[in-house]
């Protein structure tokens, strides 16, 4: 549908952006039970809600302002982050150039004394960070007398990140008559405390349901073991090989570390979380602008209001809490009309939890192996033909030296020399363990290929206090006695998993070795896998694994609370 009546001035500006109709959080906040009232709004990443806040302003603003020069702000939009309050102010800017509206942005990091100057000649909206705006209010600088309207953009993550207490202030020095639009992607407690206390009768609108899963982004998910998420990051890099990605970590050292690994590898990354500077972040974002950089490994904070063009891959590195930091990280791509790809990272043991995520957002995905090192290297040979089929323009230097190539070497030799050129900027990918076959769980099948009949006659067997209801599977299970006994995989034989606990044969020449190991592993009630108790089996799981055999140690019930396998940053 087309826009509904709006002041002649917003309706041209729209029209010369490329705006035929509305999004869906666009013509909800236009609709006649909407205009002039405070609004408490869900909406998604992407879902156009700038504009949607800057039309639902539009009316009252040209009403109150005028053509008449800027003086005190009318409206105050206060972002989490400086990125996306610089986001926001492009945005304004564009919407109100054509109304003479002037927008003066203050965010941590710039000169403070210039944005004051700023401020002193008169605007009509102010853009800022919660901490930089409440020191202008401080010092006197920041006149809220004259507000109309006061938005908060990304409520949730601003309290996440903090900042209550600049919130409040500045929201208590704001007139009492001004109208609040409050702009949240979720609907904790505390941002339900906050509308309550700053919002008069306040209309909720959701449009969660109709911007989730947009055809522009394709979603996946790939199971892996564990030891192995890094190996399965580099192999997606290579085999999608796209302009920008950008790979989504639950931590700041998580990024640190895998930033550090793609860098050790030969990947052209930057990394952005709380740790780095305001200057660092500003050539990160303009080294993966002018294409110096390819991949940006990020925490979910420190990615918020970034922009780039290019971003076609994401890579959640590390499975997201919930279904809305989910639809947050994947809505950085397909932007614009252009086609995105997300990429869902699942440990083998938290497949299921990730189902129901994914249900609850309503989002489809699909179930895909990890690309193989034979499959990228079968998209190198597509990528390298398909680029070397292009026309190409050449000046006479050029052309000169393609003549003397030609004389020196045969054509193969040349082809050759071509291939082993671009081999060579490009990382190896990773050989993985292949998981898409089940295979292994409750049979006493070995996970590493099959063996000679006899070679693991009369082994011991070994328990482990995890079993099916703790969600063990044989694919994390085999990395992590390699890791916690400091063995090789040929050394494991039968796993079998009973209910609450798991049976494995070890090598015999390996259990001295094996069992020092895991004593200097062992961290006793820890969340991780170190505090999994691993110990030598009186007897075979044939006497009744499901019963436990004679002298083992007491089980855990199925309700008590088990240690979680690693997650890999």
């Amino acid at each position: 549908m087309p826009f509904p009546e709006l002041p002649p001035l917003i309706t041209e500006a729209l029209t010369a952006q490329g705006y035929a109709e509305p999004t869906p959080v666009q013509a909800a906040v236009l609709e006649p039970d909407a205009i002039g009232r405070d609004l408490v709004v869900s909406a998604q990443t992407g879902s156009g809600k700038t504009v949607a806040f800057g039309l639902a302003m539009a009316a009252k603003l040209l009403e109150v302002g005028g053509n008449g020069p800027a003086r005190a702000p009318l409206a105050l939009v206060i972002a989490p982050t400086r990125e996306l309050a610089l986001q926001v102010s492009r945005e304004l800017e564009w919407l109100y150039a054509k109304a003479g509206g002037r927008i003066v942005t203050c965010v941590g990091g710039m000169n403070a004394a210039l944005e004051r100057k700023s401020l002193s000649q008169g605007c009509h909206i102010v853009v800022g960070t919660p901490g930089r705006l409440r020191d202008h209010l401080e010092r006197g600088a920041l006149d809220c007398s004259k507000l109309n309207y006061v938005v908060l953009d990304e409520a949730d993550e601003m309290l996440d990140m903090g900042f209550r207490e600049d919130l409040e202030e500045i929201l208590d020095a704001t007139p009492s008559e001004r109208k609040t639009l409050l702009f949240s992607a979720t609907m904790p407690r505390p941002i339900v405390a906050l509308a309550k206390r700053y919002q008069k009768d306040a209309l909720r609108i959701s449009t969660v349901g109709d911007d989730r899963g947009h055809g522009d982004i394709v979603t996946q998910a790939v199971a892996v073991s564990p030891a192995e998420i890094e190996h399965a990051v580099i192999n997606l890099l290579r085999f999608h090989e796209a302009e920008t990605a950008m790979l989504f970590c639950a931590t700041r050292d998580n990024v640190r570390h895998l930033h550090a690994t793609l860098v050790e590898r030969g990947f052209a990354a930057v990394a952005l979380s709380g740790e780095h500077s305001q200057s660092e972040r500003n050539s990160a974002l303009q080294a993966l602008r002018d294409g110096r950089a390819r991949v940006c490994v990020a925490t979910d904070v420190a990615a918020r209001g970034i922009d780039v063009a290019s971003l076609s891959l994401v890579i959640h590195v590390e499975v997201p809490r919930d279904a809305e930091i989910l639809q947050h990280r994947s809505g950085r791509t397909g932007r614009a009309g252009k086609k995105g790809t997300a990429v869902l990272i699942v440990p083998y043991p938290r497949r299921r939890r990730l189902d129901m995520m994914l249900k609850q957002a309503r989002i489809p995905a699909e179930w895909v192996p990890v690309p193989s090192a034979d499959a990228i290297r079968e998209r190198d040979r597509e990528r390298l033909l398909e680029t070397l089929a292009q026309p190409v323009e050449a000046s006479n230097e050029d052309r000169a030296l393609a003549a003397q190539l030609v004389d020196m070497m045969t054509p193969a030799d040349l082809a050759l020399a071509l291939i082993a050129a671009r081999k060579g900027a490009m990382p190896e990918p990773e050989e993985l363990i292949d998981i898409s076959a089940k295979g292994g769980a409750d049979t006493g099948a070995p996970m590493d290929g099959p063996r000679q009949h006899g070679d693991f006659d009369d082994a011991p067997w070994y328990r482990m206090d995890i079993g099916r209801r703790h969600n063990a599977d044989p694919r994390w299970i085999l990395p992590l006695l390699c890791r916690r006994g400091h063995v090789s995989r040929n050394m494991i034989g039968s796993i079998r998993i009973a209910a609450n606990e798991t049976y494995f044969q070890l090598a015999k020449g390996a259990e001295s070795k094996f069992r020092d190991a895991v004593k200097r592993t062992a961290q006793p009630g820890a969340e991780d896998e170190s505090g999994i108790t691993i110990e030598p089996s009186p007897t075979s799981p044939a006497h009744g694994p499901n019963k436990g055999p004679a002298g083992a140690a007491r089980r855990p019930s199925q309700h008590q609370a088990r240690p979680k396998p690693p997650r890999h940053g």
